[in-house]
């Protein structure tokens, strides 16, 4: 080891025994490197399979905030449509949110978030963006319940826009559905015509959009036809409404700046 260290005598030796011994080490190596790189390999693969769980899960969330998104534009744009309407009334109106809709298919009331507190009274005319939804009939403190114009208790006086023809439509317990009572077959209604609140009975003023005529039947025999008529309003979907506020009238009750 002296000889070794301080001279160079055995250098040639080293040099051939290297060569013999360098692949026996990297032979006794070969089992530890393989280890080494299969646990890389593992957790290389691992890592990835948790990354792309990651970028799942963030996905799905992005796909649902878009799917709020979507829903709040459609939102904004029925408000825009309902606060549209308000330029076509002179009254002073209230904008309320259905919470609430009756599990009775026969019975069509809604339950609104706006009650005593806000000015709500009993009889007080519901509309939505397209026409005439109902009439207020429960006021509690802070909700109130509204009863629709297709219930089957329901009857609105009405007028034929076109020529200003009286009569009274019914509810009939159908969304989509009204019947148009007491028309004689000689009087002069068409399949199309808009109907609007008569203001007759003093609970609706006058000229709201109630529907339009969607068919007319005559039967041998009766004296009045059988008119269906389709509601303006879209009674089984609107979700934010108008309070009006009237008196009999039609003058205002509250103060529009409230």
């Amino acid at each position: 080891m002296t000889l070794d260290t301080y001279t160079s005598l055995f250098e040639s030796t080293k040099s051939d025994i290297s060569k013999v011994t360098i692949p026996l080490q990297l032979l006794a190596n070969f089992p530890y490197r393989v280890k080494e790189w299969v646990g890389m390999s593992t957790t290389a693969r691992t890592k990835l399979e948790q990354k792309n769980v990651s970028l799942e899960k963030e996905r799905l969330i992005l796909l649902g905030q878009l799917q709020r998104s979507a829903e709040l534009a459609a939102e904004n744009l029925r408000l825009r449509q309902l606060l549209n309407a308000t330029e076509l009334l002179m009254q002073s109106v209230l904008v309320t949110e259905v919470i609430g809709v009756s599990p009775n298919p026969v019975n069509h009331n809604v339950t609104v978030d706006r009650g005593s507190e806000d000015g709500v009274y009993i009889g007080q005319p519901v509309l939505d963006a397209d026409g005439l939804m109902g009439q207020v009939v429960e006021v509690y403190e802070n909700y109130s319940k509204v009863l629709l114009i297709t219930d089957l208790n329901h009857a609105l006086p009405v007028q034929v826009l076109r020529n200003g023809l009286r009569s009274i439509v019914e509810g009939i317990s159908d969304y989509n559905e009204m019947s148009l009572r007491f028309v004689s077959p000689t009087v002069d209604i068409e399949e199309g015509d808009k109907l609007v609140s008569s203001g007759l009975g003093g609970r609706f003023p006058m000229g709201y959009p109630v529907g339009s005529v969607a068919s007319i039947n005559q039967r041998p025999g009766e004296k009045f036809m059988q008119i269906k008529v389709t509601p303006s309003a879209k009674l089984d979907r609107s979700r934010h409404l108008l309070l009006v506020f009237t008196l009999k009238n039609g003058d205002v009750t509250r103060d529009i700046n409230e």
